[in-house]
């Protein structure tokens, strides 16, 4: 695997980023508490990995999450943010779901839907997610890079609590960011999912 260019020296660290997951009854990544005034639709698609749902505002997409999150936890968490109803289907998901099915593919590398995250103040989480939607396809940055990037380069375990926090994993690819000896760290979905993305990504759907 490539490492991602431009990224500047690594140093050693004590890379064990394995923070608290995504709490889906207090709001997405920023932990800002976001309400969506407008409902929320909802659908599935199928995947190597498993189930994925997806979930989207009338801005854009709000939340992918695999089945091992709990899909019925992740609507309730929803729900519980949202003045309107969440929703079954809906037009809303048809172009997000055809972006999936040409990601496992191999037809596609990169997301190009509309994204509903949160407004937040320049927090460094923000931050860490900016960087991580840069990290290219078929490439990895480390948690340590990440975190200079972001501009607190002692921060490598809040990095990763970003990444841990990320309320769209794939589509911003928390999956490409690996510990400095080259170990996949925490992923939402288990490290062998990690590995997996890692892996299709550098030799796609046919290896």
């Amino acid at each position: 695997m490539m490492t991602m260019k431009g990224m500047g020296t690594q140093t050693q660290d004590s890379e064990h980023p394995y923070p608290t997951p995504l709490n889906h009854r207090t709001g997405p990544v920023y932990g800002t508490g976001q309400t969506y005034r407008a409902g929320l639709t909802y659908r599935t698609v199928d995947s190597p990995l498993g189930s994925l749902l997806l979930v989207a505002s009338p801005a854009g997409l709000v939340r992918v999450a695999y089945s091992v999150e709990d899909h019925e936890d992740v609507l309730d968490g929803l729900a519980a943010l949202t003045q309107g109803d969440v929703e079954g289907a809906g037009a809303a998901l048809d172009e997000p779901a055809r972006q999936f099915e040409d990601y496992f593919a191999g037809r596609r590398n990169a997301f190009t839907v509309p994204l509903d995250l949160p407004d937040p103040p320049p927090t460094f989480g923000a931050r860490v997610l900016q960087v991580v939607r840069r990290v290219p396809y078929g490439a990895v940055a480390t948690y340590t890079d990440v975190a200079a990037l972001a501009g607190r380069p002692d921060s490598v375990r809040a990095a990763g609590a970003a990444c841990a926090r990320n309320p769209l994993p794939i589509v911003v690819p928390c999956h490409r960011v690996v510990k400095l000896d080259g170990s996949p760290g925490h992923y939402v979905a288990g490290p062998a999912a990690k590995r997996w993305l890692l892996r299709f990504e550098t030799l796609g759907p046919d290896r």
